[in-house]
């Protein structure tokens, strides 16, 4: 039967999204560690909260297992000298493994014999292979580190104690000045030091000291206490996962609680309420059966029921303050009409390298009038997108907006409206930032899509033009997450926008539109270009989508993501086709042709028919030409049918002609005549990438 060997690293009160994944970590690196050492396990248990990490691994094996291994030395030539006896290079060989040179036998290796010795490596103690298990600790990664007393030495909080037993046995680790032993410490203010007598006390133990290391069995019992009081005061609470997690790892000994405020302050758009309770305080917002917001919360203690009449009054001040801040700010606000906070941005910098807010502004604008006339707005909706790109980021100037910058168009919307604006001129305003992650939620409204890859593509081509482009991990503008949502509407709306084209017909607008031109857009046009197709990239990849396929699509003629994403769609239904693999093969010999075939004049492709010297070169004349009528108009499923089909006819051609004929007319002639078809074929990207079977 195995052992239980329990780990704990005791710490400083570690921040809260650091914890589930440094438990995680530790689990991990601790597995890695015993399965390289071949100390076999049944299973890892991670425990974690504020202050510790730890791991129980049950059905530990007593100890490695004993191993034989063939140990290779020198070559059988250099172990032996010319009489025939063991040469010192043989001899120091044996000698280090503690063998003798009556061990050596000899064993060919790809037609050279070499020295072997069968070895016996006795498996090594649990005891003796745990006492290793500093250095995973050591290894462990953070995304912030800190060093605490004379120590050069960094982690995610100062170690304050260390646990490692095997069942009974204390295991010799050290760290700094800190030596393991088989003392715990239970909550900080309701709990004590602990002495554990066995490994497998551990939960039990800490449990009864006020603290539950299981964060699952933590979780669930939050969840449990706030659906308890739900259901006592007839609310509706919809907990939010990301929250929930948060307070989990905030506390050891959760016990629930409501608190209230008071009626007055749900005269504020309840945005406002919810970011005070949910972001500033960490509290859950409750609703009443009707699905109004309630002036209640559920709050979560770190501690048990004792004094909890004093913290629930404490809480209820804390948040008022906060509330009554929020009112004030509100009414402040809405002394000023819209246009004083417009007129503040142009004293607000958007980027000390780019100009103020209002210049961006009036950039977005004039990208947003081009969007529009290009997708086909009625008036109504151009007129309401052109209002909104005038307006879209004044809210950020209000009092509101300065103290709770979580609210940044939320607030534009709603002061919107309070000031006469439009409701679609409103919800654009708080679309625009969306989706503020990379899976994030798309704006609903069609002027909202249209400001948002407006806003975000003005960003993109100006912090490219000042050369604060990204690089590596290095995004501190946040231009990989607009590039996605620019991506993701288009293709959310099917609208279909060559986006390098775009930039041109945007510098071109600016031109018209403004006296002088502040960044050269061009400069680094190709960069943006290949940024846009990475990001295009990466949402295929997250979708399954096969590598050969990708680099496929991304090489079509038009940098046009929703294009793409419909020809991934075509080929991907096509691929299980029986005559898929026939009809890409003769079709990418046409392209390796006309990539390798030199022309004596590469500019004028027209196709002489009285050069013909076979039926073959007319079919497929005649097959390109029918192809070349309706391509233009046709879709991606179309064009790709009107391809496939052409492949008994070049198949044909290929076994009748011999394309680089030596008659110089006649070759360039079929060069020219494959050359038009290629031109067709590269409409489905770069048949070349695909990877056939």
């Amino acid at each position: 039967m195995g052992k239980t060997f329990l780990l704990e690293i005791g710490l400083e009160e570690m921040p809260a999204h650091v914890v589930s994944s440094a438990s995680l970590q530790l689990k991990q690196r601790v597995s890695d560690y015993l399965t390289a050492q071949k100390l076999e396990f049944q299973d890892i248990q991670a425990y974690s909260t504020p202050r510790r990490l730890a791991v129980l691994v049950h059905e530990l094996a007593d100890q490695q297992p004993d191993e034989n291994i063939a140990v290779k030395g020198p070559a059988k030539k250099i172990a032996l000298d010319k009489e025939g006896h063991w040469s010192k290079a043989a001899q120091g060989f044996v000698r280090g493994q503690k063998m003798t040179t009556d061990d050596i036998y000899f064993q060919d290796v790809k037609g050279t014999e070499y020295v072997y010795v069968q070895k016996h490596i006795a498996g090594q103690s649990a005891v003796q292979v745990l006492q290793g298990l500093i250095e995973p600790i050591k290894a462990m990664t953070f995304p912030t580190r800190m060093r605490w007393n004379k120590f050069d030495f960094a982690y995610i909080r100062p170690i304050h104690w260390l646990v490692a037993m095997l069942d009974q046995q204390v295991i010799d680790l050290k760290l700094l000045n800190i030596t393991a032993n088989n003392q715990t410490r239970g909550h900080r203010f309701l709990g004590s030091t602990i002495t554990l007598a066995t490994a497998q006390d551990y939960q039990k133990a800490l449990a009864d000291d006020y603290v539950i290391v299981d964060a699952q069995e933590r979780k669930n019992l939050i969840r449990q206490q706030i659906a308890a009081l739900a259901a006592e005061n007839n609310w509706q609470v919809d907990v939010d996962e990301d929250l929930l997690e948060e307070v989990n790892n905030l506390v050891e000994y959760p016990t629930a609680f409501a608190g209230k405020f008071s009626e007055k302050y749900l005269e504020m758009p309840e945005e406002v309420l919810i970011t005070s309770m949910k972001d500033n305080q960490r509290y859950f917002y409750v609703r009443k059966k009707d699905g109004s917001l309630a002036p209640n919360f559920i709050a979560v203690r770190n501690g048990n029921q004792e004094y909890l009449e004093n913290v629930i009054a404490g809480n209820e001040k804390v948040l008022v303050a906060r509330l009554d801040d929020a009112a004030f700010f509100f009414a402040e606000d809405q002394k000023h009409d819209l246009n004083y906070y417009v007129r503040q941005l142009q004293h607000v910098t958007f980027h000390d390298k780019i100009g103020s807010m209002s210049e961006k502004m009036a950039r977005t604008k004039v990208i947003a009038d081009l969007l529009a006339q290009k997708l086909q707005l009625s008036s109504s909706d151009t007129a309401a997108v052109l209002r909104a790109a005038e307006i879209y980021k004044f809210d950020l100037v209000t009092d509101m907006v300065g103290e709770f910058a979580e609210l940044q168009g939320v607030m534009g919307e709603k002061y919107a409206l309070l000031m006469g604006e439009k409701p679609a001129v409103a919800q654009a305003i708080r679309e625009h930032y969306l989706p503020n992650s990379a899976e994030g939620q798309l704006p609903q409204s069609l002027v909202g899509s249209v400001l948002a890859v407006a806003d975000k593509l003005e960003s993109i081509m100006s912090f490219f033009a000042v050369d604060l482009i990204p690089n590596g991990s290095n995004d501190p503008y946040g231009l990989r997450r607009q590039a996605l949502g620019i991506i993701r509407i288009l293709e959310q709306r099917n609208w279909q926008l060559n986006l390098h084209q775009l930039q041109n017909e945007i510098v071109a607008a600016y031109q018209k539109q403004f006296s002088t031109l502040k960044f050269d857009y061009f400069k680094h046009q190709a960069e943006v270009d290949e940024f846009l197709i990475d990001r295009i990239r990466q949402l295929f990849s997250q979708d399954q989508v096969a590598h050969d396929l990708i680099d496929t699509v991304v090489a079509l003629p038009s940098l046009d993501p929703t294009a793409m994403q419909q020809l991934v769609q075509v080929i991907s239904h096509h691929q299980t086709d029986p005559d898929f693999k026939g009809a890409i093969e003769a079709l990418t010999r046409v392209l390796r042709i006309t990539q390798k075939a030199p022309l004596t004049d590469s500019t004028d492709l027209a196709v002489d028919p009285q050069l013909f010297q076979t039926d073959s070169e007319k079919q497929l004349y005649q097959a390109v030409q029918a192809c070349q009528a309706d391509f233009k108009d046709s879709d991606f499923e179309q064009k790709y049918q009107a391809l496939a089909h052409l492949e008994p006819v070049i198949t044909d051609y290929f076994t009748v002609n011999m394309v680089m004929d030596p008659n110089p007319e006649i070759r360039n002639n079929r060069l020219h005549q494959l050359q038009q078809l290629a031109t067709l074929i590269k409409q489905l990207g770069d048949l070349n990438q695909l990877i056939v079977k």
